[in-house]
């Protein structure tokens, strides 16, 4: 009797063992890895992978098909926050989501955020079933001088709100951007930074971090991996509330103290602390009215200067 019973437990043990491989042997094979759509030794002329061994995504350097085939599994929402106020509103609005609307995550669902401070009639787009607009009308802080202030401040607020209930990723730009190509998957992690297109090419020493020593947003000299745009954050939502929540630390933490300082410098020294997972190359947000060098293939997305449009 207790060698049957022995006998039982062995095979139930047996069983167990072989359900748990196969299980785990599934989440591996569900979970993307690295080497599955990047390659970094595709673009040698460039910094593909940071000393924290984030990927640098440039052209040439992933697997559109592979990420496609991941991501369509999990039937992902991806969200885009845009800002305007006064003339951004005139000049840029109706650019930024005539471009998105065909470039941003194509074949993938689509939430736009659109805060602005007035009426809006929706710029004329293509149909497309994937894509749905949210116009939100910001309340009356126009007094503020500091439009990046207001506009962390507000998304923070619909972030906690019902856009963390609403989409799986998320990314917040400015409004004076014309998307020129795909901006796809391939952007997608938990906490996505934009390599600045100027400052990407200059000395880690000319980087105009903030250098005093008082202010929050303080790096010091000799210190510091990459300059970062403020005009692209992405991530998973709680990501980029945790961007915004920590840039308005920042910024009551220096008034307090009598100082003032730039949102991209906080920014900077946000992810100087807590280092992205995945940066975009200057490819993803170009200057036109830069010299384009040999280094940037294709323009992603063009960031106009005021008036430029």
């Amino acid at each position: 009797m207790r060698a049957k019973r022995r006998m039982l437990m062995l095979l139930s043990c047996l069983f167990l063992l072989l359900m748990a491989k196969i299980y785990f042997r599934g989440l591996q094979e569900e979970e993307l890895q690295l080497s599955d759509w990047f390659n970094p030794r595709k673009r040698l002329d460039v910094i593909t992978t940071t000393n924290w061994l984030a990927p640098v995504v440039w052209e040439g350097t992933f697997d559109r098909v592979a990420l496609e085939k991941y991501y369509r599994k999990w039937n992902i929402t991806v969200g885009l926050a845009v800002f305007a106020i006064g003339r951004l509103t005139d000049q840029y609005l109706d650019p930024f989501l005539q471009s998105a609307s065909k470039f941003f995550m194509p074949g993938y669902r689509v939430i736009f955020y659109i805060m602005v401070d007035r009426h809006i009639q929706l710029p004329e787009v293509d149909y497309n079933p994937l894509q749905s607009f949210q116009i939100h009308t910001i309340g009356e802080e126009r007094w503020w001088t500091n439009l990046d202030l207001i506009r962390m401040k507000i998304l923070a607020e619909h972030i906690q709100e019902h856009i963390r209930y609403e989409v799986d990723f998320l990314f917040s730009m400015s409004a004076n951007l014309v998307f020129q190509s795909e901006f796809g998957v391939e952007t997608l992690s938990t906490s996505v930074a934009q390599l600045h297109a100027w400052w990407y090419f200059q000395k880690t020493s000319y980087l105009p971090y903030e250098r005093r020593p008082m202010s929050a947003a303080y790096i010091p000299f000799g210190l510091g991996d990459f300059y970062y745009s403020g005009t692209i954050i992405g991530g998973v939502p709680f990501q980029v509330l945790d961007v915004a929540q920590e840039y308005l630390k920042g910024v009551v933490w220096d008034a307090e103290n009598g100082l003032n300082s730039t949102y991209e410098k906080y920014l900077n020294k946000y992810f100087f602390l807590k280092k992205p997972t995945k940066l975009l190359s200057p490819e993803y947000c170009w200057d036109p009215t830069f010299n384009t060098p040999q280094q940037v293939w294709y323009m992603k997305i063009a960031q106009y200067p005021t008036d430029s449009l």
